[in-house]
């Protein structure tokens, strides 16, 4: 009798196991449609405020310029591969501030509703749906841009 107890317990523990590793995959799923969904906000919150994404990026120029001007002045660089190095990270902000937030934000919400589902979840759902009103609106960018393209090109 004492070992249909023991494998009685043992099946109970196995099953609480698989319970919690299945809990606990389903909370990251949620967690990360979240984070997608959320950095999907804030490029559409960029497109229609485009200021705030160059305060952003500049920002981030200006913190990789301090770290270029710090190891400037500790002789880890010399003026020409910190020049070299200033003007790369001066591209990369213009290109960052360039593109298209639509497109960015399309991605995002693109990556809660299909890479972090199932299990279906809040923010999966309300990805999907900025997923389409995001793609009509980067649409009329591109038409307004004169940006030829296919369907099958802004998947």
């Amino acid at each position: 009798m004492n070992s249909v107890h023991g494998a009685g317990r043992a099946v109970l523990i196995a099953a609480a196991l698989i319970a919690a590793v299945y809990g606990m995959a389903r909370v990251d799923l949620v967690l990360r449609a979240r984070s997608a969904y959320l950095e999907g906000e804030k490029w559409t919150e960029w497109s229609r405020r485009p200021e705030l994404k160059k305060a952003h990026f500049d920002a981030e120029l200006a913190a990789r310029e301090g770290e270029l001007s710090r190891e400037l002045a500790k002789g880890k660089l010399d003026r020409a591969a910190y020049d070299r190095k200033a003007g790369l990270a001066r591209f990369e902000r213009d290109q960052a501030v360039a593109e298209s937030s639509l497109k960015y934000a399309y991605v995002w919400y693109q990556t809660a509703a299909e890479l972090f589902s199932p299990p279906e979840n809040r923010w999966s759902v309300l990805a999907r749906a900025k997923m389409t009103e995001t793609r009509a609106l980067w649409k009329k960018e591109l038409e307004a841009q004169k940006i030829p393209y296919q369907d099958y090109m802004l998947e």
